[in-house]
């Protein structure tokens, strides 16, 4: 009898094992380039910063409750003191592993709350960090709920306002890290929902990518559950083409073009009404009226 006992209880333990088996992350690389991935999160995983060459693949295991974010570093080199760092991104160890430190802003961020059993994942992609290259996070088979596509497929480096813009153009700044002022940061009297709403700047890197956080209030659009899937974070992905990727792109014009391509991107209007320039405050431009009435049109074709 103990021995049956004995045989039923690790029967029983692996299947208890199995049916809260972690959650596997894979990582593809798109990019022309090499990405450097960092991760930060609680408990750790096996690694917290790796080299992904152009066309590759590596994936990792979370436990269920595992909550954290991961993102790609570009541009990293090792100096004569043997001394670790990125273009952005950078998560300031002076090592490929990041350990507990996160990424120096802008940095597209893929962030991640994973349920127990069958309680749902939150997941998503945001930009309140600013932005550095391209990413999104695809379901990976199975999975219930909405589980969608989310993330950055446009190349928001192309049409940075100037102020934002990193220099050599290898990042967009999020207005607050640019300006720090507490209606960019949503602090102080702003630190609500009701009183932090989108700013021309929010909504520039919310037309360009729908799915994606744009201030730190935008969940309703940005927000994403899953139940009992796997998760693919692909780097300079191209635009999948399955149900659950449906608005993850902007509306174009009809031919394919971007709408939004040029009034951006040598733009420092937008700095001029964040430190209150009188002269462009008193005096509204031609060009501001437009990027309004387009920023609203694309919000209005996107909800149809």
């Amino acid at each position: 009898m103990g021995l049956c006992n004995l045989v039923l209880t690790s029967l029983l333990f692996f299947i208890l094992q199995g049916s809260v088996s972690g959650t596997t992350f894979t990582f593809t690389n798109k990019c022309s380039y090499t990405v450097w991935p960092g991760i930060l999160g609680k408990p750790a995983l096996d690694t917290t910063g790796f080299e992904l060459a152009n066309g590759n693949s590596r994936s990792f295991q979370a436990p269920p409750g595992w909550s954290g974010r991961f993102w790609g570093r570009t541009g990293c080199t090792v100096d004569g003191s043997g001394r670790w760092s990125c273009a952005t991104a950078d998560c300031g160890t002076g090592e490929i592993e990041c350990h507990d430190a996160g990424a120096t802003p802008p940095a597209t961020l893929a962030e991640f709350t994973l349920g127990s059993g069958s309680t749902q994942d939150f997941y998503d992609v945001s930009l309140v960090d600013g932005y550095n290259l391209q990413m999104i996070v695809e379901v990976n088979g199975g999975g219930s709920g909405n589980c969608g596509t989310t993330g950055c497929v446009d190349d928001l480096n192309r049409r940075c306002p100037s102020e934002l813009r990193v220099d050599g153009g290898g990042g967009c700044r999020s207005a607050c890290d640019a300006f720090g002022s507490p209606e960019y940061c949503c602090k102080g009297e702003f630190g609500t929902p009701e009183s932090c709403r989108p700013t021309a700047y929010s909504q520039v890197f919310k037309a360009a990518c729908p799915r994606s956080y744009s201030y730190a209030y935008d969940d309703a659009t940005s927000t994403f559950t899953c139940a009992g899937a796997d998760y693919v974070i692909t780097f300079c992905p191209s635009i999948p083409s399955n149900k659950n990727a449906k608005g993850l792109t902007k509306p174009t014009n009809g031919s394919g073009s971007d709408t939004l391509d040029g009034l951006f991107s040598n733009s420092s209007l937008y700095a001029d009404l964040a430190i209150g320039r009188s002269d462009v405050v008193s005096y509204p431009s031609m060009k501001l009226v437009s990027i309004s009435f387009i920023i609203s049109l694309i919000y209005i074709l996107h909800n149809l």
